[in-house]
């Protein structure tokens, strides 16, 4: 039914309600053969007139009555009191008298034929209108405000895949009680004999505020059953605080990390980027376009996308530029941190306030047999874009690091300290704020490990990991920019920022969980250790010990105390590097950047 039909057909509808109330009530009221006829008929026309324009006002003829709750039958109510007042008064203007009975017992019948003819589709459609019985049986985790919507919202919608069957609640005093003819069966604990029981199919996690804790703890007991699990977005994810079944997804490894993402001072760095020019290197990167997208939301007039590969730059200008085109000024420039003269040119043409830094080559392996490139992007790079930062006068700088940087075995985690103390010597002479963010590992950027397991996963197996023991720190993409944007307020000139990341994971624990996730037990995936490969570490750290600092400067971020090189030392090691061979290269890396070295380095360049 098209709807203007559809409104037509109510206002005919609630137009012979009207008049069979008023005339009913009063016909049951007033004695028979009194003279009421001369206020009967002018309350009639009153009380239709009054109704169609409140009716149109509370939204009456736009409702979905087959969803209808609470709230519609408050704009029933308010409607029909509404029109009775009006009525109310026209008698005390016309008749100067009030009948007070005929209009409460015509207010009565006008909300029980008006709810009732309303609420009648409902009832039939509940009662008599049976779900698909071929839809998967699903079992709800939480009895709370969320996982009745997503019930109801299951129950109601005819092409559901999903028949809900219980709730799952810790809370006791809800257990063997009923929402909305669904049982509440029990506490999480007893999710694997409830799903076999009731021979569950799907289980929905429906409490967007739990922490990533509670959620691990929850999905641990559901990995037991053969159920896909799936949950819905968190609190900071819904930004209408409706909840839709759509808005129902899978369990990502994000979810399990065991620790609540870094929240931001939203107020402070909206302060120091709001109308200001914000340039970002290796903007088409994991991290580099996830820090743009972080960015734009707090309104810079400014936003220049510096990068290497233009394939990757063009999808994040092209994605920036549909959702803020209008507002920020996008500019993508094509360019290489290694090239000094260009680097200098863009930083002193633009002007920008902050300059964030993610351009770098991070593949540990790949620089071990690489580490010429290593030296050009990570320490060169860095240097240009730190000097130009410094020479121009920009505000703020900040670098992204890695915890490869701490008592580093590998080419690319020396490096990245060598780009820490070039910053960290910058600061010691320079107005511009340097500061450097160390994180762990990042979910799901380019060359991490996820991708690569799951490929693996999709290709039948088996899943290769190179120690049993090997640990790793997570974050997840949005946390690593959040971190880097954060510590641009924070620095004061040479720090070192760091995450509280919790309790490091066992990659051998995370494959397993993705395994399960992919809908694979780990006696269909096998999984194969292939070894240490060269420059990895069995542990990582974030600090070393001559760097930490027990008190945080803000909620989950540490500051490690500045240990660079002097300046003197720095740049001798620096213009040395390029001139030696590959394994002096490689060795003087590892032992400057440990600070093992370099009084003998600086001895033979005194001597000769």
């Amino acid at each position: 039914m098209s709807y203007k039909k559809r409104v037509a057909g109510l206002m005919m509808i609630d137009s012979l309600i009207v008049i069979l109330s008023i005339f009913i009530s009063y016909y049951l009221l007033l004695p028979f053969g009194n003279n009421y006829s001369s206020i009967l008929l002018p309350s009639a026309i009153g009380l239709l007139l009054s109704h169609h324009f409140f009716a149109y006002r509370y939204g009456l003829y736009k409702k979905v009555w087959q969803y209808s709750s609470m709230s519609e039958l408050v704009a029933i109510m308010k409607a029909v009191s509404f029109s009775i007042l009006i009525v109310a008064v026209l008698q005390l203007v016309l008749a100067s008298s009030l009948y007070t009975r005929t209009l409460s017992i015509t207010w009565m019948m006008h909300i029980l034929l008006i709810g009732g003819s309303r609420f009648a589709w409902r009832m039939y459609r509940d009662t008599y209108i049976k779900p698909d019985p071929n839809r998967k049986r699903a079992l709800i985790i939480g009895a709370g405000a969320a996982g009745t919507t997503v019930a109801r919202e299951l129950k109601q919608k005819q092409h559901s895949e999903l028949q809900p069957v219980g709730f799952i609640d810790d809370n006791f005093t809800k257990h063997n009680l009923e929402i909305m003819n669904i049982p509440v069966l029990g506490g999480v604990k007893q999710i694997e004999s409830i799903a076999k029981e009731y021979k569950v199919e799907h289980i929905v996690i429906a409490i967007p505020s739990l922490s990533r804790s509670e959620i691990q703890r929850i999905y641990a007991e559901c990995a037991k059953t053969s159920a896909e699990t799936k949950i819905l977005p968190f609190l900071e994810d819904i930004m209408t605080g409706k909840l839709e079944v759509s808005q129902i997804r899978e369990v990502q490894v994000e979810d399990l990390l065991g620790r609540d993402p870094v929240e931001l001072d939203l107020e402070t760095i909206s302060k120091s980027l709001e109308s200001k020019t914000i340039l970002v290197t290796g903007a088409g990167g994991s991290i580099g376009s996830e820090i743009c997208r972080q960015v734009s939301k707090f309104n810079p007039d400014k936003l220049i996308l510096l990068g290497h590969g233009e394939n990757s730059v063009y999808t994040i200008d092209m994605e920036l530029k549909n959702i803020y085109g209008s507002k920020i000024k996008i500019l993508p420039i094509i360019a290489d941190v290694q090239d000094r003269d260009r680097i200098f040119s863009i930083v002193k043409e633009y002007c920008p306030s902050v300059i964030y830094h993610a351009a770098a080559h991070k593949h540990v392996p790949l620089m071990e047999f690489n580490p010429i490139e290593a030296v050009k992007n990570n320490i060169f790079g860095t240097k240009n874009i730190a000097e130009a930062a410094h020479e121009y006068g920009v505000e703020s700088f900040v670098m992204v690091s890695t915890d490869k940087a701490v008592n580093p075995p590998n080419v690319m985690g020396a490096t990245k300290r060598f780009a820490e103390m070039i910053v960290q010597n910058l600061a010691k002479e320079s107005k511009t704020k340097f500061a450097a963010v160390r994180f762990g590992n990042v979910l799901g950027s380019r060359g991490s490990v996820i991708p690569l397991f799951k490929k693996q996963i999709e290709a039948g197996g088996p899943v290769t990991i190179t120690d049993p023991e090997m640990t790793r720190y997570f974050m997840t993409i949005p946390e690593a920019s959040r971190l880097v944007i954060q510590a641009g307020t924070l620095a004061s000139g040479g720090e070192v920022f760091v995450l509280d990341m919790g309790e490091p994971v066992k990659i051998v624990d995370l494959a397993k969980n993705l395994i399960r996730l992919s809908g694979y037990t780990e006696n269909e995936i096998e999984i194969k250790f292939s070894g240490i490969r060269p420059g990895e570490k069995l542990f990582e750290e974030l600090l070393n010990e001559d760097e930490i600092q027990s008190e945080k400067v803000f909620p989950k971020i540490y500051v490690g105390k500045a240990m660079p090189l002097s300046k003197y030392e720095l740049d001798y090691v620096i213009q040395e590097l390029l001139e030696m061979k590959r394994k002096e290269m490689v060795d003087t890396l590892l032992n400057v950047a440990n600070r093992k070295v370099v009084g003998e380095l600086l001895i033979g360049q005194r001597s000769s």
